[in-house]
């Protein structure tokens, strides 16, 4: 099954964790002023072009983002024209109805802007810090997406479950003007994907590394999905890390000592090998990181547009400790040199998910 994808109607995002950054003299950045920064990047995207910032959420001392409906309606209420999004809401240890409440507050507070990416997350630190038990993960996700579709349609909710007592047609306010949208975010498991379709909501593939083509099969089960449950057709986008500068050499020289970092120490509380330089340009060269001049990214990010046919690419801007003036140049780029240039070179040679092309 084919998806047309128009070069016009793609969108561009960023996304950020509030990596904990590396000031000028080798110290880390207080806590404090990268939430600051993380809002003047935000800043930056809306004046660049940027179509959409995400922020996510960590409870960890490598990130500073533990509260990001906080730090986007600080971004919201500083910006014009950019969408402001979760990357993603951990709805499994969190409320639906204050995540409902949360967001429907930024909507009113950026002019209808917010949207919600919900998710498992690739972290658990938050359900012991929460008091929720790892045993009910998957529970704990079923029921709390099922209450927040319900929260959703903003009519009175009905509804019972096994993680809280029932609501009998309770409305939940803030209501909004014209509604939130919501993606799932999801890494690859057939039955997330599947899932989404039942709720008819927007599908968002986390691919942080590996090949993007080997996602295809993932899309055209979605589309297939959604055809059998009657629903109507819905954007597929995609997230995956990246970082711009000015040449190929000096995007991966600036990156790798902060990408080291940052996988090493996950790799050390997951088991995994150590993280190898070999690996790092693989993974620029043929998997899923896009890393280079403003027009090597360009040509990562249309190649994989082509191939999943997605209507939105979201680059995880912050990897590491990058320093913020760094990220900030990157941003700058990202808005006023790739973006172009990807909608330039979709136009030149549009192709539908489904078609021979691979992504490079």
């Amino acid at each position: 099954m084919a998806r047309e994808i128009d070069p016009a109607a793609v969108e561009f995002g960023i996304n950020t964790f509030g990596d904990v950054t590396q000031r000028p003299d080798g110290t880390m950045t207080p806590y404090p002023q990268v939430l600051r920064d993380v809002v003047q990047e935000g800043i930056v995207a809306d004046q660049v072009g940027i179509d959409v910032m995400g922020v996510g959420e960590h409870h960890r001392d490598d990130f500073a983002v533990s509260a990001p409906d906080v730090v986007l309606a600080a971004i919201a209420a500083k910006t014009e024209r950019l969408r402001v999004s979760s990357a993603v809401t951990v709805l499994s240890s969190d409320d639906p109805i204050r995540v409902f409440q949360r967001f429907a507050t930024i909507d009113a507070i950026s002019g209808g802007r917010a949207e919600i990416i919900a998710g498992r997350g690739s972290f658990t630190e938050s359900f012991p810090l929460f008091g929720f038990e790892l045993s009910d993960y998957q529970v704990l996700f079923e029921e709390k997406l099922n209450l927040l579709a319900e929260l959703l349609k903003e009519d009175p909710v009905t509804w019972s479950g096994s993680i809280r007592p029932p609501l009998d047609g309770v409305q939940v306010y803030p209501t909004t003007e014209n509604g939130i949208r919501t993606w799932i975010g999801v890494g690859g498991s057939p039955e997330s994907v599947v899932r989404t379709a039942h709720y008819g909501f927007p599908l968002m593939l986390a691919i942080i590394g590996g090949e993007p083509a080997r996602f295809a099969p993932y899309v055209d089960l979605f589309d297939r999905a959604l055809d059998q449950l009657g629903k109507e057709r819905q954007p597929v986008g995609v997230h995956s890390p990246g970082y711009i500068a000015d040449t190929d050499e000096q995007a991966a020289e600036e990156l790798w000592p902060h990408y080291e970092v940052m996988y090493s120490r996950i790799g050390r509380e997951r088991g995994w090998g150590p993280t190898t330089r070999a690996h790092f340009e693989q993974e620029i060269r043929h998997g899923s990181l896009y890393v280079g001049s403003p027009e090597t990214v360009a040509r990562k990010i249309a190649d994989t547009i082509r191939v999943l046919g997605a209507e939105r690419f979201d680059l995880k801007y912050a990897t590491g400790p990058v320093p913020h003036g760094k990220l900030v140049h990157a941003l700058e780029l990202y808005g006023q040199k790739v973006i172009p240039m990807v909608r330039e070179l979709l136009a030149e040679q549009p192709v539908a998910a489904g078609a021979s092309t691979s992504a490079r």
